[in-house]
């Protein structure tokens, strides 16, 4: 089934993904490009409108990115965003220039033609203003000084007269702020009266839909083959675990290799539930004595991630091998996966890192890929999870890194630290859950083996044992993430029950950095 497509155009910004997932949120498909990608590639999608995103250059600079022809030859709506909407006017005859007060941050927006598409059903956030006025997001050192002929202006701020605005004729927008982002409030309402009322895109990107479509794509490509899947637990393969096995049935076999590194009781909860619940083929490996053994004395995170991920790879290939011959491998690939290792085609932007979702295949291994979610956003492989049936533990289990526990074992790895970290990160994740915190209050939540001692005292004893760090933060895209201001009273009874339960800790500390400046992970 063909979707309306709505295509960003990425011109280096670091929220243009976010746009993609807001005209997703509003139900209709999105991809993003580069602005370099061969148009072919992109009007073969047939695009219903293109949404140009924010960049890091200056429109006026030798070299600066460009609009490419068919974007205006195409005849569809066009919305430019902070470079966007700069680039829009600069190329067709308006003037750009660089701006005295640089924006970046929370501004105030007043809007001007409070009748016009783009911001309708918007509604006045009392900014003690006499006209409609909204709260957005800023980020620009530039801006525009004289729109292009035909352009009309549509709101301004105190520090840029010209911050939205629109040739209605050529069914051009474009705007100074970025919708995309959280901190415009009214920013996803603008982007789907866009693409819903300007575009006329049909709101058929549902998971009911998407699932059907995979389905019937997964059973043309398998047709009678075998695939193999390394499954995780986490939400990416299983959810690809489930759409497969609805498609084909016992020609998947799973594999999962518990390696000793997982929170506790997730390798029973794996089984659990796909091999007796879901009734899936699994084969389970543990194989946690040859991890430890592997691991011993080793206390860099990089050199951790890199004998976890050559160990999978050889487990796998002899589990697979076992299996027979194997026509197709599964791998959990989501649209982020696919956009950040795609460093080639974000040349405007900088690569975040590469993604090998079963660390990277020995060169021998000639299976066929079958990936289902690789169009997909984290938030909407959840859905699909959900109306697949999965239970909510593993559809909202939280993000969990590939190595697991050992980079959060800060230090050396050892089977006793193991333990001591999993009854920590499972008394501060139940109290969380036990609060409705785990998935409203907090995005991401664990504890973190410190590779240090504390002295302390229990009883009339003195005691030097180990630290555990609490880490809880909230976010929107995990690019940013703010720490998160749980209640005293419950970071006071996890830190009892860990020093009281938990033998060997006696000192329980949290977190409050923010990323940027720190990552979410400790390693």
């Amino acid at each position: 089934m063909a979707h309306d497509t709505i295509v960003v155009l990425d011109y280096g910004s670091q929220t243009s993904q976010l746009i993609a997932r807001r005209v997703r949120d509003a139900n209709v498909y999105c991809e993003m490009f580069s602005w370099r990608t061969d148009p072919e590639r992109i009007l073969a999608l047939q695009p219903k409108g293109f949404i140009l995103s924010g960049g890091p250059n200056s429109v006026y600079e030798d070299g600066a990115p460009t609009l490419p022809a068919y974007v205006l030859e195409s005849g569809v709506p066009v919305l430019g965003i902070c470079y966007g909407m700069q680039l829009l006017t600069h190329q067709l005859g308006g003037k750009v220039g660089r701006s005295v007060k640089r924006e970046y941050g929370p501004a105030a927006v007043y809007i001007d033609a409070e009748n016009h598409p783009l911001f309708r059903g918007l509604h006045d956030e009392d900014l003690h203003s006499e006209q409609l006025a909204l709260r957005v997001w800023m980020s620009h050192g530039d801006k525009v000084d004289e729109l292009a002929p035909g352009f009309a202006p549509l709101a301004h701020s105190q520090n840029a007269p010209f911050v939205a605005s629109a040739d209605l004729t050529r069914q051009l927008y474009a705007v100074q702020f970025h919708p995309e982002v959280v901190h415009t409030p009214q920013g996803g309402t603008l982007l789907r009266n866009f693409v819903h009322d300007v575009c006329g895109a049909t709101p058929d990107w549902t998971p009911a839909n998407y699932i059907d479509e995979q389905v019937a794509a997964i059973r043309r490509q398998v047709g009678g083959g075998k695939v193999v899947l390394g499954l995780s637990g986490g939400v990416d393969s299983s959810v690809v675990a489930a759409l497969i096995h609805r498609a084909v049935g016992d020609q998947l076999t799973c594999v999962f290799v518990d390696h000793g590194m997982l929170r506790k009781g997730e390798a029973a909860q794996v089984v659990e539930t796909f091999e007796r619940e879901q009734g899936m083929r699994l084969v389970a490996v543990n194989s946690v004595e040859d991890y430890l053994e592997a691991l011993e004395g080793v206390t860099d995170p990089e050199q951790k991630r890199k004998i976890i991920g050559e160990k999978f790879i050889r487990i796998f290939e002899r589990e697979a091998r076992k299996l027979g011959h194997i026509n197709f491998l599964a791998q959990g690939t989501i649209y982020p996966d696919v956009i950040e290792s795609a460093s080639k085609d974000r040349p405007d932007a900088h690569t975040i890192k590469s993604h090998h979702n079963v660390g990277g295949l020995p060169d021998d291994m000639t299976f066929e890929l079958v990936e289902p979610l690789r169009l997909c956003f984290k938030d909407e492989v959840r859905r699909i999870g959900e109306e697949l049936g999965l239970p909510e533990s593993i559809v909202w289990r939280q993000p969990f890194p590939g190595p697991g526990l050992a980079i959060r074992c800060l230090g050396e790895i050892t089977w006793e630290r193991l333990e001591k970290l999993r009854e920590a990160d499972a008394i501060f994740t139940g109290e969380l859950a036990a609060h409705s915190m785990l998935r409203r209050g907090t995005q991401q939540a664990f504890a973190v083996l410190l590779p240090v001692k504390s002295v302390g005292v229990m009883g009339d004893g003195r005691t030097y044992e180990e630290v555990i760090t609490l880490r809880a933060v909230t976010t929107e895209d995990f690019m940013t993430a703010d720490w998160a201001r749980l209640p005293y009273d419950l970071l006071a009874r996890v830190s009892r029950r860990i020093v009281n339960e938990v033998k060997g800790i006696n000192r329980v500390v949290y977190d409050v950095t923010s990323k940027p400046p720190g990552t979410i992970e400790w390693e």
